[in-house]
């Protein structure tokens, strides 16, 4: 990590976000009963430090974010795997025809969101999370939307445990997260956060080509 004069300490890239991140959760290193979730595209390559520095399984959880048309970053609310969704009812009211905007958009992404399973999986099945610790990884949290939803699905999978893990996040999203799983960590919190992206030196798409490889390199890399 480094910082330039007058900002905010950087990432250099997500890799060495989820090293840093890393170091905040060497307590779950060693255990059989954890694996490691990220949250794709972005979550991966910060998820794939993470799992390896625990010695743990990496797998992939697909969440899609609700965007406002025009306006993507922006999130209505956010589906995953098995139906599970969540709203942002404190965009929706913003919104005119906002019952319309949500339906294009909800079966766009979940049109995304199975394509995505068949791609990543190749044809294997979802982790059977029944007993496990749960680790879900992304890049970073500004409204929380995607991870709330990720949080949902995952309790209907019957981890034990869900911990939420992520290198940077706006400070009143972190907070709020502590009442909403087993443990929340934030490697860092800035005081004025904009957006996830501001805290990355490069933070280029991650393209479903590198999901693939840091899937499969795991999986290699396991003993």
């Amino acid at each position: 990590m480094f910082a330039r004069p007058g900002q905010e300490l950087l990432f250099r890239n997500r890799r060495e976000a989820g090293r840093v991140l890393a170091e905040s959760l060497r307590r779950y290193a060693g255990r059989n009963d954890v694996i490691v979730l990220g949250l794709p595209r972005g979550g991966l390559p910060v998820a794939y430090e993470v799992a390896k520095a625990l010695a743990a399984p990496l797998d992939v959880f697909i969440v899609r974010k609700l965007g406002v048309p025009g306006y993507e970053e922006l999130a209505m609310g956010a589906i995953a795997s098995g139906g599970a969704r969540v709203l942002n009812e404190a965009v929706l009211a913003q919104l005119d025809d906002s019952d319309e905007a949500l339906a294009l958009v909800t079966e766009a992404e979940t049109q995304e969101l199975e394509r995505r399973e068949i791609e990543y999986r190749d044809g294997r099945p979802a982790p059977d999370l029944r007993g496990k610790t749960a680790i879900l990884v992304d890049d970073g949290l500004a409204t929380g939307a995607t991870m709330r939803v990720a949080v949902m699905a995952l309790r209907e999978r019957d981890a034990t445990a869900c911990i939420v893990a992520v290198p940077v996040a706006a400070p009143e999203t972190c907070a709020e997260f502590r009442g909403e799983v087993d443990e929340i960590v934030c490697a860092i919190t800035p005081a004025h956060f904009r957006a996830v992206g501001q805290f990355y030196e490069d933070f280029s798409q991650t393209s479903d080509d590198e999901v693939r490889e840091l899937l499969a390199r795991a999986a290699e890399e396991r003993p």
